[in-house]
């Protein structure tokens, strides 16, 4: 696929009333980019999304876009108030009976043998979004802008989504905390911070290399602009007559480093610090436990015993009772057979996947301070002000109303409610909802280092290799299978379970083939193109990232149709040389 800039921003600035989310920032999106969107809560990611999308205004600055570029926005959470049913959707979304035809087809394939039929006030978050993500796809945009589009899916449907995406011929640009999804997907990174932007080439796991060089530059400059500024300082402090002859570009120099060292490049995070209360060696006994609703077994003679440090995550298509799993532990539902047996000591944590908990008239403080004036943080005890402060939230942000916080800001609240109970058994459904990813991995060492049991319901992969010890897999059917190890494990012993299927038939189909067949070799001529073609690609790869660089760079570019046109020659060629090269490379 061509690429070839697309959209590009040029001194964009956007802030609420006195709070600046980000200034003057230029970055350009090319034909073919997989972009990621990187931020911490409340530095505009989102607002971002929206300003490219068309969906809300900026300050200052402008945006230049490809003529006629068709761009579709998945929301974070989608609105179909307006629509009865899925059908009603499709029949009032559009009259072109292709688009009808493949919002259908992406439906039926991600769907879930969801019936279009159905009442969308009966579906659940995770069928709504699916419905969502079929419409953006079926458009067949230029640019797809994706909000948080992992939020309520099951592993399944992301791991087909991650498959889809990577494989598409479309730009995207995207706002996920899922990092396997941003590794796999994303070729750049752009990071908002300290309300400018920052572009990395390559995945997650580089840009974490790259920002990581980029903090380190950055400590070392301002040191020796500190160190500079020093001197000058002591200049500037004598009497004026001292200076009176001097130069007027020092004291403009001396006025610039002063605005120069006031950068501030120490991170803030949040600090979780809460100790759990004393469990003792009795947890937590399942003995044969059935649930139905209807038809429908979420779970069948179950029995477990919880051990002391426990870390157990529940995977399984959405739909076959993980959350109702984990409320039947805590006793807010109730089994219809069998029993739960919980020990003297255990003090659960519940994080649930509905956040609206908070009474939205009230502020950030009241939410904290309603339910403890002091509160234990490590060794520490704190009021509610200060614990607060260790959850991201100022004095000043702690006067918000509940009602006006972003989802990422009502999930650090939520948090920050549930430890300072200080649980020893925390139950934790779809934590990672709404979390930037530096509050995540906070979270992920708090949990390692938790001294109780732990049972994680979550769709981040990541989130889970790095923290449970074993899987509780749901099979629909009321069973619940048992893998020691993690959720990569769980998937790699899948894959190798399904290739030992298909084994037998392959060697006996392999078996028919004739003893004297030989697989074809190069000849000479064909030896001499494949060496060729090497050096060949290694140099159009090579004048390829240049060009790419240059329409990164957010510079003004000059002739930028003649380079556009030589990018487009170049991917064509490629695609040319390495498919040759594939061809031969099977008989080297």
């Amino acid at each position: 696929m061509p690429s070839i800039p697309i959209l590009q921003t040029e001194n964009l600035t956007k802030s609420y009333g006195d709070r600046m989310l980000f200034a003057d920032v230029t970055f350009t999106i090319n034909e073919g980019d997989k972009v990621g969107l990187i931020a911490k809560n409340g530095m505009g990611k989102s607002t971002m999304l929206k300003i490219l999308g068309g969906q809300e205004d900026y300050d200052s600055g402008k945006i230049v876009t490809r003529s006629n570029l068709k761009v579709s926005v998945l929301e974070q959470t989608p609105d179909f108030a307006e629509y009865e049913t899925p059908r009603d959707f499709i029949e009032t979304f559009t009259k072109d009976e292709e688009i009808k035809s493949d919002l259908i087809k992406f439906i039926t394939r991600i769907g879930e043998g969801l019936n279009l039929d159905e009442k969308f006030v009966n579906l659940s978050g995770g069928q709504k979004k699916r419905v969502a993500i079929a419409e953006t796809l079926a458009l067949k945009p230029d640019l797809l802008i994706l909000d948080e589009p992992t939020n309520h899916l099951d592993i399944k449907t992301i791991e087909w989504l991650e498959g889809f995406l990577s494989k598409a011929r479309v730009s995207l640009l995207l706002v996920t905390h899922d990092r396997y999804f941003l590794d796999r997907i994303c070729n750049r990174i752009i990071e908002i911070d300290r309300q400018r932007i920052f572009s990395y080439t390559g995945n997650y796991s580089r840009y974490l290399e790259e920002r990581r060089h980029r903090i380190e530059v950055m400590g070392a400059e301002l040191s020796k602009v500190k160190n500079i500024l020093r001197k000058e300082q002591d200049w500037m402090s004598r009497q004026p007559q001292a200076r009176a002859g001097k130069a007027k570009y020092r004291i403009d120099r001396y006025y610039d480093l002063k605005e120069r060292s006031r950068v501030n490049i120490n991170e803030k995070n949040v600090a979780i610090n809460a100790k759990s209360t004393y469990v003792g060696n009795k947890i937590f006994h399942a003995h044969s436990v059935t649930k139905r609703f209807g038809d429908k077994c979420v779970l069948k003679d179950f029995s477990y015993d919880f051990a002391r440090y426990d870390k157990i995550g529940i995977v399984g298509e959405n739909g076959v009772g993980k959350s109702t799993f984990i409320k039947m532990l805590q006793g807010l539902v109730e089994p219809d057979s069998g029993f739960f047996e919980v020990g003297e000591t255990v003090r659960f944590g519940y994080y649930s996947q509905d956040r609206c908990v908070f009474n939205p008239e009230k502020t950030v403080f009241d939410a904290v301070s309603d339910i403890a004036d002091e509160i234990e943080l490590g060794d520490q005890k704190l009021n509610a002000m200060q614990y607060l402060q260790h959850f991201l939230f100022s004095p000043k942000d702690q006067q918000k109303y509940i009602s006006t916080l972003s989802g990422g800001e009502l999930s650090r609240l939520y948090l920050a409610t549930v430890l300072m109970r200080r649980p020893n058994f925390l139950v934790l459904d779809e934590p990672t909802n709404d979390l930037d990813i530096v509050t995540l991995g906070i979270l992920e060492e708090y949990l390692t280092d938790f001294k109780g049991c732990a049972i994680i319901i979550s769709h981040d992969r990541y989130f889970l290799d790095n923290i449970v010890e074993h899987i509780f897999v749901m099979t629909g059917d009321g069973g619940i299978k048992d893998f020691p190890g993690t959720y990569t494990d769980y998937l790699e012993y899948c894959r190798e379970t399904e290739e030992n299927r298909e084994t037998p038939s392959r060697e006996k189909t392999d078996s028919r083939k004739p003893r004297t067949e030989k697989a074809p070799r190069l000849t000479f001529n064909e030896k001499r193109e494949f060496e060729t073609l090497t050096g060949e690609i290694e140099s159009l790869t090579k004048e390829k990232k240049q060009l790419e660089e240059l329409f990164n760079s957010g510079q003004a570019i000059a002739d930028i149709e003649k380079h556009a046109l030589r990018f487009s020659e170049i991917k064509d060629l490629l695609d040319e040389k390495e498919m040759r090269w594939l061809e031969l490379s099977e008989k080297a």
